[in-house]
């Protein structure tokens, strides 16, 4: 209890600087800007062109599942 009024100090201080961040981010439309390019990512993800290039950067993908399925 030697500390207390330090690190009430330090929480208050901390609290403080968190909520303004928050405010910055809610005022400039930080996250309608990530919730738009998380849908881009998610549909282009979900799209045949990843689906093709995921399959060609793991030509193996097929090998690895047939082990996985002997064992």
């Amino acid at each position: 209890m030697r500390f207390l009024d330090w690190y009430l100090k330090i929480g208050a201080v901390s609290s403080l600087i968190v909520a303004s961040m928050e405010f910055f981010m809610i005022k400039t439309g930080f996250y309608d800007k990530v919730t738009v390019l998380e849908l881009e990512k998610r549909a282009w993800e979900s799209s045949p062109e990843a689906q093709a290039i995921r399959e060609a950067l793991n030509p193996w993908r097929h090998n690895d599942a047939e082990a996985t399925k002997k064992s």
